[in-house]
């Protein structure tokens, strides 16, 4: 039998904005949501105003032509506007998809080709990928729209009660962002979106996600797989016997990137919803992270394993106080028990430094930790609320039922994701329908339970499928080698990923086309490097070879693969 959730919690059927705000027009609490740590004094968003403004973005792209059901793509860093553009587009019908701004041409045409978006939000300093990718793709330099909140014009439109009609200043055809702020404040306040028919078959977002396998697939995350895992996040905070003081005196740092799974659901929806203000930061920064702990009195750091290493290891943490912080969290990737022993000693083990797990096709977490256990573990945690989890053989075809043993871990609950964009054939490979109707999901993780009961915790010890983890980025090994076999010198490549200085980066394994070439691997990995973004770059290396096996599965493919691997 699978392992179910200790918990049960009531998850509204409501859209996304409904659950975060609770209503269009009603009154909201005085509190601040969205602070520049830089201008925290004039650049800041109250909750009302982050409201306000996301309506004002949904007028605006009603008006530009945004069908319900449309897409719209930002490319973007984290800046304060950047949630209540997310939340604009939903306000207004859409459905939002997020790209990496360290995306090259390649990158970013390929996602608004398959989700087929119909606008472009794009950062004043990713334009000239912008362009480039819109142009491949085929959308009109006129449905691209210029998002520069850094500069103090766009900040006094966008942060004013009464603004004009926009910033007129246009850069070669693209509009800038605040010309969809339509109508004045008085408007868009009485102004009320419209609840979709069904939130649980509405799609609010497609997150990119490469699954167990593959290129990147939109995920189909739709209103209620939201609203569910922010329930689930706040019913497990709302187990701490102190939360409602904490909550009082709690404040938060974004450094996560917005436009992924992670940063987004935390910090555009779970942590607004619980009233905690949150201090953006464009991007990661060691040093100003630990000034603004400090300075503002960071109670919480949502983190990613890099992150807690140069906490754990790093000189510059000893110079800086960072007794206020009361919580830290680690995602998307494993974390060493040792840097974990590490940081929560640098934290005089006032805390337990706690790994969770989760998926993009899972909305985001799915497994956590009962605040009240304080019992140190390498372990994921257990079942979120109204979750279920099991493990299987590898054939699918067997549950494993006995703690300790290993298996395929497989997942159900509400959070879980609609399908893949428009990949019935890839939904179908990831998701199972059981006898009674329940979807699971097949993870591609391996792992155990120390206990096959509620409460059980489970610890993920391997993966099945193919992806590389590069700081928390997903890295598809087919994505990498399809490109490599473009290149006129390469009749055959496998990318797998090598373990170097405690981290995953891909390397590639190349047979040259003509055995006399004088290719060097240095050349094609700077080849590459013009083709994909920074994290997928071959940081491991290339490694020539004369053929490669072409049955993945078997065991003289993994030791070839095996004898390459560096230990180190």
């Amino acid at each position: 039998m699978p392992v179910k959730s200790r918990w049960a919690a009531d998850i509204p059927r409501c859209s996304l904005q409904q659950w975060i705000f609770d209503s269009p027009c009603g009154p909201l609490p005085d509190r601040r949501a969205y602070i520049d740590p830089e201008q925290p004094d004039t650049n800041y968003l109250d909750l009302s105003g982050y409201r306000l403004l996301a309506k004002r973005v949904a007028l605006g792209l009603q008006q530009a032509g945004l069908k319900e059901g449309d897409r719209v793509l930002l490319f973007s860093g984290n800046n304060i506007f950047f949630p209540s553009i997310f939340l604009g587009i939903l306000m207004a019908g859409g459905i939002f998809t997020g790209a990496n701004p360290s995306f090259v041409t390649r990158e970013l045409a390929y996602q608004l080709r398959d989700s087929e978006a119909v606008f472009l939000v794009a950062a004043q300093g990713s334009l000239k990928t912008a362009f480039q990718a819109a142009k491949e793709a085929g959308l009109p330099r006129d449905h691209i729209f210029v998002l520069g909140g850094d500069t103090p014009a766009a900040q006094e439109v966008a942060l004013s009660s009464n603004p004009g009609p926009g910033l007129k200043g246009r850069v070669a055809g693209a509009k800038h962002w605040t010309e969809l702020l339509q109508g004045n404040a008085k408007e868009a306040e009485s102004w009320s979106w419209k609840e979709p028919k069904d939130p649980q078959t509405t799609t609010c977002c497609l997150n990119y996600s490469s699954g167990t396998t593959g290129v990147p697939k939109g995920v189909e995350i739709s209103h209620y797989c939201y609203v569910a895992n922010g329930v689930q996040v706040i019913h497990l905070n709302n187990l701490n016997p102190d939360w409602e003081e904490r909550q009082k005196r709690a404040r938060a740092l974004c450094f996560l990137p917005l436009y992924h799974a992670y940063g987004q659901t935390y910090f555009v929806a779970n942590m607004p919803r619980a009233g905690i203000p949150i201090y953006i930061m464009p991007s990661f920064d060691f040093v100003k992270m630990l000034e603004y702990v400090q300075r503002y009195r960071i109670t919480s750091l949502t983190c990613v394993p890099p992150i807690v290493v140069a906490l754990a290891k790093s000189p510059l943490t000893k110079k800086y106080d960072l007794s206020s912080v009361e919580g830290l969290g680690s995602g998307a990737a494993p974390l060493a028990k040792e840097v974990s022993d590490e940081a929560e000693k640098l934290f005089n083990g006032k805390f337990r430094l706690r790994q969770g797990w989760g998926m993009t096709e899972t909305t985001c977490t799915c497994m956590s930790w009962d605040p009240l256990n304080k019992e140190p573990s390498s372990g994921v945690g257990e079942m979120m609320p109204n979750c279920s989890g099991k493990l299987m053989s590898l054939d699918g075809k067997v549950e494993i039922t006995k703690a300790g043993e290993r298996g395929e871990f497989w997942v159900a609950g509400p959070n879980l994701m609609r399908g893949y964009w428009r990949k019935p054939e890839a939904t179908a490979e990831t998701v199972v329908v059981d006898a009674d109707g329940t979807r699971w999901l097949k993870t591609g993780d391996i792992a155990y339970f120390d206990a096959y009961k509620p409460g059980g915790i489970i610890h993920i010890v391997d993966r099945l499928k193919e992806l590389i983890k590069v700081k928390g980025n997903q890295v598809a090994p087919a994505e990498l080698e399809g490109l490599l076999l473009e290149h006129p010198e390469v009749a055959d490549a496998a990318v797998i990923g090598v373990t170097i200085n405690g981290e995953e980066v891909p390397r590639a394994y190349i047979v040259r086309q003509n055995p006399k070439s004088k290719i060097t691997g240095q050349e094609i990995a700077n080849w590459m490097a013009g083709k994909v973004t920074r994290y997928k770059q071959l940081k491991g290396g290339v490694v020539f070879t004369d053929n490669i096996p072409k049955n993945p599965v078997s065991s003289d493919y993994i030791f070839f693969l095996m004898l390459h691997v560096p230990r180190r």
